[in-house]
C-alpha cells in the first residue's frame, strides 16, 4: 500500500493539487476542525435530539409523580426549551442549541413523527365498539363538538379585530377557533381511563367510545376547515371536499378490504415480514401524500390509514410495536419542542392579554365540559358519570397542539393567539386528573365502611409480579406459606401493567394472557387465588394502595439476579439506564437493594408497614429443602414462617443455621410449637459458618431476614452462585 501511494504521488504532476498549510499549528487546526464539525447541520440536529429526549423524559417523569399524564411533561419540556424560558434566561446557549437555520430540519423530522403518531391513533380506534354503542356515543360526542364549536366562533367575533393576522378572512379565522375549542385528545383520555381502572366500567366504555367518535368527527371537520382556509371560500372548497370524499371512499371500499386480507394471512411475528411491513408503510406514505396534495393535510391521510388497518387486534399490536417506540420516544418529542419554539409566553406581557387567555380557557372548559356532561345526562347517565365524562372529554393534550400548529402554518393564528391557545391546551389537560378526583370526592359513598374488619384466623398473602414465570414461582411460595391446618389462608396475585405500554383495546386480552399460566398452576395445586389487574404509570403507588386497602399479612415481590451483576458491562448499563430513566437517576443510592434488586424494592420497603418478602428466584420449582440462617435475636421472627412452610407440607425439611453459634436449641424453637409435635423431626439445627459449601447446594430455598442478608454481604460471606433461591423478609414495621 505504501509503495502504491508513493507511486501514485508522481501522478500528481501537472495537476493543481491543493495541500493545505497552516500558520497556527496542528493543534489550532484540530480545534478549528472540531468547532466546524459542531456547527455542521447534522451535528446540531443530533445534539438537539439528545437535549429534547432527556428533557422530555425528565418532565414526563415529574408529571407521573404528581399523577399527571406524561404528555403534560412533554408539552412543558417544549415550552421550557423554547424562547419562553431557555431563550429568555440563557439566550446565547439557546441560540447555539437552536440556531434559526436549523429549525427547518427539526420541523420536517417532527412532521414525520406526527404522521407516525396519527397512524397509531387511527389504529387505536376500535370500530367494533363504535358500531355497538354508536347511539349514546354519537349524541354525547357531537354535543361535545357543537357547543364548543359554536362558542369558539362567538369568541372569534371578539378576537378577530385585534388578534387576527391582517390577510385572514373571518370565515377561516372563526372556523379554526371553533375546531381548536372542539378537539379531544383521544390517546391521553384512553391512558387516563386505563390508569384509573375505568376500562371495564360502564363509564370507561362510554367515554372511550365518545372520544373515538369525537376524534373521527373532529378530524373530518378539520379537513373541511383546512380546505376552506386554503380555497378562500366555501364554494371553492367544494372541489377539495369532493376529492376528499372520493379519497375516503377509495380507502374504505378498495384499500381496506385489500389490507384486511393481508392482515388475516400475516397476523403473527413469523409471517409479518419486511415485504408485508413495506406494503403498509407504503400505503401510509401514499395516503398522507394524497391528502397533502388534495389540500386537507398529510396528518388526515395518516389518521385514515391507521383507521382502515385490519381490525385484528393481534395484527395491530404487532404493527404498533414496530412503529410506536420510534414515533413516540424519538420523533414525537421533537414536535413538542418545535411547538415550544413557536410559543412565546413573553408576548403575553400585558394583563389584558392574560385576561383574554383566561377567557379562552373558560370558553373551552364551558364548551367541552358542560356540553359533554349535559349530553351524557340527557342520555340517561347519572350525575357523577356525566360530570366525569365532561372532565375527560375536556382533555386536549397533543391533539390540540396538532390543530394549533396547522393553524399557525396556514397563517390563521397570530403568534400571540397561538401562545394563548397553547396555555389553554396545557391547563385543560392538567385539570382533568384533579377534576376527576374532586368529582369522586363529591360523590363518595358515605355508607361505605372506612375499614374492613380483620379476621384474626385468616392469613392473607399478596404477591405482585411482572413476568409470568416470576408469578408462577411466587404462587408456589405463597401456596407453601398458606398451606396451614390451623388458619384460613387467602392468596391474591397482583399484576400492574405500565400505562404507556398498553393500549385500551388490548387490556382484556392482556389480563387474560398474564394470568393464564398462573391460574392453570393454581388449579393444579388446588389453591384458589384472587387476581387483580391494574394499569398505572406509578407502579409503587398502586402496590401500596392495594396493600393498604386489602388487609394483607404478607407482601411478596419477585426478582432474579442480573446476568451483568458485578461486571464492568453491568456498571456501564446501570449508569446509562439511570441517566435516561429519571426514576432510577433520583432513587436512593447505596441502599441494600440498589445492586441486586429492582430500585422499586427500596421505595416499597419505606412505604409498606406489613412484612415484605423478596424472592430471588433461581429456578424455584419445589419447596422441600429449606435453610434459615439466624444471625441476630431479631431474626427469630422467621420461625413463624418456618412453621407455616413445614406445617402443611409433609415433604418439607428445614435447617436452622445458627451462623455464629449464638443460640441454644430451646432459644431457636422458643417461638414455635414444632418442638412438641409430629413435625419436629423435620427441623435440623446446624451451627457455624463452614456449612456454606456442598450442603448449601442441596437446598431449594433460603429464608433470611433483610438485616442478616445485608450483613452477609457486608462481611464478604455472600452466598455463592450455587446457593438456592432466596426469600429475603423484612418484618412488620413497628
Amino acid at each position: 500500500m505504501y509503495w502504491i501511494i508513493q507511486q501514485g504521488s508522481y501522478l500528481e504532476a501537472g495537476r493543481d493539487v491543493f495541500i493545505p498549510t497552516s500558520e497556527n499549528g496542528a493543534w489550532a487546526d484540530f480545534v478549528a476542525s472540531i468547532g466546524e464539525s459542531l456547527r455542521y447541520p447534522l451535528s446540531i440536529l443530533l445534539i438537539q435530539i439528545v437535549a429534547i429526549i432527556f428533557t422530555a423524559r425528565l418532565f414526563g417523569w415529574i408529571c407521573v409523580k404528581i399523577r399527571q399524564p406524561v404528555v403534560i411533561g412533554e408539552m412543558l419540556a417544549g415550552i421550557i426549551l423554547g424562547p419562553s424560558l431557555l431563550g429568555l434566561f440563557f439566550p446565547d446557549f439557546f441560540e447555539a442549541l437552536f440556531p434559526q437555520q436549523s429549525l427547518g430540519n427539526l420541523q420536517f423530522l417532527s412532521q414525520i413523527g406526527l404522521i407516525l403518531f396519527m397512524f397509531i391513533v387511527g389504529m387505536e380506534l376500535d370500530l367494533h365498539v363504535l358500531r355497538n354503542k354508536a347511539q349514546d356515543a354519537i349524541v354525547i360526542s357531537h354535543a361535545s363538538i357543537m357547543l364548543p364549536f359554536t362558542l369558539g366562533i362567538g369568541l372569534a367575533y371578539f378576537l378577530y379585530e385585534n388578534y387576527a393576522p391582517q390577510n385572514v378572512q373571518f370565515l377561516s379565522y372563526s372556523l379554526f377557533i371553533g375546531i381548536a375549542m372542539s378537539i379531544t385528545a383521544f390517546p391521553v383520555l384512553a391512558r387516563i381511563v386505563q390508569e384509573r381502572g375505568l376500562q371495564k366500567t360502564r363509564l370507561g366504555t362510554v367515554v372511550i367510545t365518545c372520544a373515538a367518535a369525537d376524534d373521527i368527527t373532529a378530524w373530518c371537520i378539520l379537513a373541511v376547515v383546512i380546505a376552506i382556509v386554503k380555497a378562500g371560500s366555501f364554494v371553492s372548497a367544494l372541489y377539495t371536499i369532493g376529492l376528499a370524499l372520493a379519497y375516503v371512499l377509495i380507502m374504505i371500499k378498495i384499500i381496506r378490504p385489500f389490507l384486511h386480507r393481508i392482515g388475516q394471512i400475516n397476523s403473527t411475528k413469523e409471517t409479518l415480514n419486511k415485504p408485508v411491513v413495506a406494503i403498509f408503510f407504503l400505503m401510509l406514505i401514499l395516503s398522507a401524500y394524497t391528502t397533502e396534495v388534495i389540500g386537507i393535510h398529510a396528518l388526515f391521510g395518516a389518521f385514515m390509514a391507521g383507521a382502515i388497518m385490519p381490525e385484528n387486534n393481534k395484527f395491530r399490536n404487532l404493527f404498533i410495536e414496530k412503529v410506536e417506540d420510534v414515533a413516540l420516544v424519538l420523533l414525537l418529542p421533537l414536535f413538542f419542542v418545535f411547538t415550544g419554539l413557536r410559543t412565546q409566553i413573553g408576548l403575553l406581557n400585558d394583563p389584558k392579554l392574560w385576561l383574554i387567555t383566561g377567557i379562552i380557557i373558560l370558553v373551552a372548559v364551558i364548551g367541552k365540559f358542560v356540553g359533554s356532561a349535559l349530553a351524557a345526562r340527557f342520555m340517561g347517565q347519572g350525575w357523577k358519570d356525566s360530570l366525569s365524562i365532561g372532565a375527560l372529554m375536556n382533555t386536549r393534550g397533543l391533539m390540540e397542539l396538532v390543530v394549533l400548529n396547522i393553524g399557525y402554518d396556514l397563517g390563521v393564528l397570530s403568534a400571540e393567539l397561538f401562545s394563548m391557545m397553547v396555555v389553554m391546551a396545557l391547563v385543560t389537560t392538567f385539570m382533568t386528573g384533579p377534576a376527576l378526583d374532586l368529582i369522586n370526592w363529591a360523590f363518595r359513598n358515605k355508607e361505605k365502611p372506612d375499614f374492613i374488619e380483620k379476621i384474626e384466623s385468616r392469613f392473607s398473602i399478596l404477591f405482585t409480579f411482572g413476568k409470568t414465570e416470576s408469578g408462577q414461582a411466587l404462587l408456589r411460595l405463597s401456596n407453601a406459606l398458606a398451606t396451614s391446618p390451623n388458619q384460613q389462608c387467602q392468596v391474591a396475585a397482583l399484576h400492574i401493567a405500565p400505562a404507556n405500554e398498553l393500549h385500551h383495546y388490548e387490556v382484556e386480552e392482556q389480563e387474560i394472557e398474564c394470568f393464564k399460566k398462573i391460574l392453570d398452576d393454581s388449579r393444579q395445586i388446588n389453591r384458589p387465588i384472587k387476581t387483580i389487574f391494574k394499569i398505572s404509570s406509578d407502579i409503587d403507588h398502586e402496590i401500596v394502595d392495594e396493600v393498604e386497602s386489602g388487609q394483607y399479612d404478607l407482601l411478596l415481590i419477585g426478582t432474579s439476579e442480573s446476568i451483568y451483576e458485578g461486571s464492568l458491562l453491568g456498571k456501564v448499563i446501570g449508569f446509562t439506564t439511570n441517566l435516561i430513566n429519571p426514576e432510577k437517576l433520583f432513587s436512593t443510592k447505596g441502599a441494600v437493594f440498589s445492586n441486586k434488586f429492582y430500585e422499586r424494592t427500596n421505595r416499597l420497603l419505606s412505604k409498606v408497614d406489613i412484612p415484605v418478602g423478596v424472592l430471588i428466584d433461581k429456578g424455584l420449582d419445589k419447596i422441600d429443602q429449606i435453610i434459615v440462617p439466624i444471625l441476630f435475636k431479631e431474626d427469630l421472627f422467621l420461625l413463624a414462617y418456618v412453621e407455616k412452610l413445614i406445617g402443611g407440607n409433609p415433604q418439607a425439611k428445614v435447617i436452622l443455621w445458627d451462623v455464629d453459634a449464638n443460640f441454644t436449641n430451646s432459644e431457636l424453637l422458643a417461638k414455635t410449637d414444632v418442638a412438641h409435635n409430629a413435625i419436629s423431626h423435620r427441623i435440623t439445627i446446624h451451627r457455624g459458618e463452614p456449612f456454606v459449601g456442598e450442603m448449601l447446594v442441596k437446598q431449594r430455598l433460603m429464608v433470611i431476614s433483610l438485616v442478616s442478608w445485608e450483613t452477609l454481604l457486608q462481611h464478604k460471606r455472600k452466598l455463592n452462585i450455587d446457593s438456592p433461591s432466596e426469600l429475603v423478609i423484612r418484618d412488620r414495621v413497628s
